[in-house]
């Protein structure tokens, strides 16, 4: 873990219910594949707000929208993460439900079937300036993007905390949903991201290079600092047009990639909080990756208790 003291981090993303679904063999086709299934707290934001309170940073707030069907729970799971959540209740849409069909081979790849519900309807109306009081650094969930009241609501955070000095850092966090957005239409909306943190594909996709360590280069040329993460092949720095780490991958024997990327980014966040050099902040973006793939779902250990303080969520707007 990450020692010493550690900023305020401002998440604001995605709270969503997964279904992890980890089936043995290919799918069967109008017949039954019997898999494990569980039912676990999950969501890009959520999940990196979880990982970065876990890798030392003693103050992670978390900005989402839920339903009410499941706002408790959610409350409760992100308290007892270390994580101190201000979910807006959504009254009429229900909580974001995100089914992940994961393979039990050596890769244990994902696919994701995503109903986004109240997730995506975060709006500007549900910010205040105040969020940032004592904040030190801001990460935006990508999937804020993929809908219109999102991309307003990144318009105004990214304007908020451009007026008070507070660096923000964003994730793209899906290359299908990033593929029906458009690269041009996603670099617009963004500019003004001091940290960007891709895939190796999202990467690709924004800049239509095939090779890795091109595309993190081509972004450095936009966005002062480019971590592109690359699974089992670890990390990318870029900086200035140029790739200046190639960060090794932790090894690990992988169960369920599910969140794997979501807890680098919380992993990288908590580090660079805490005053380590973005070559530094990637290496644990590594670690807490290769622990988060031995694990079934996209949370940390210790994580999904259940237990924990609660207070009440807020319903509306701030």
């Amino acid at each position: 873990m990450t020692a010493g003291p550690c900023g305020a981090l401002l998440v604001v993303g995605d709270v969503v219910t997964d279904i992890v679904a980890r089936h043995r063999g290919p799918l069967a086709a109008g017949t039954d594949t019997a898999a494990s299934i569980r039912k676990l707290p999950g969501g890009a934001g959520a999940n990196a707000a979880c990982w970065a309170a876990h890798q030392g940073c003693g103050d992670v707030r978390l900005v989402g929208r839920v339903g009410a069907d499941a706002a408790a729970w959610h409350e409760r799971e992100l308290l007892a993460s270390g994580v101190r959540p201000r979910l807006v209740v959504d009254e009429e849409a229900p909580t974001g439900t995100v089914i992940c069909l994961v393979d039990s081979d050596a890769a244990a790849e994902r696919t994701f079937l995503t109903d986004s519900g109240a997730s995506l309807l975060l709006k500007p109306g549900d910010w205040s300036d105040a969020l940032l009081d004592g904040v030190a650094r801001l990460h935006l969930s990508g999937y804020l993007l993929f809908s219109a009241p999102g991309r307003a609501l990144v318009t105004v955070a990214l304007e908020a905390a451009r007026a008070r000095g507070v660096p923000v850092s964003l994730d793209p966090a899906s290359s299908g949903f990033l593929t029906e957005l458009g690269a041009d239409r996603f670099l617009a909306l963004v500019g003004g991201v001091n940290v960007l943190l891709p895939s190796r594909a999202e990467a690709g996709l924004l800049t239509g290079l095939s090779d890795a360590a091109d595309a993190a280069a081509a972004l450095s040329r936009r966005f002062p600092l480019v971590v592109a993460k690359q699974g089992a092949d670890g990390a990318l720095v870029a900086r200035g047009g140029s790739v200046c780490a190639r960060v090794p991958a932790v090894p690990a024997v992988p169960r369920d990639t599910t969140g794997a990327g979501d807890a680098f980014t919380g992993g990288f966040l908590a580090a660079l909080l805490a005053g380590a050099a973005p070559e530094a902040a990637a290496a644990e973006g590594c670690r807490a990756g290769a622990l988060a793939v031995e694990r079934l779902g996209g949370r940390p250990p210790g994580a999904g208790t259940g237990r924990g303080a609660s207070a009440s969520p807020a319903r509306g707007g701030p």
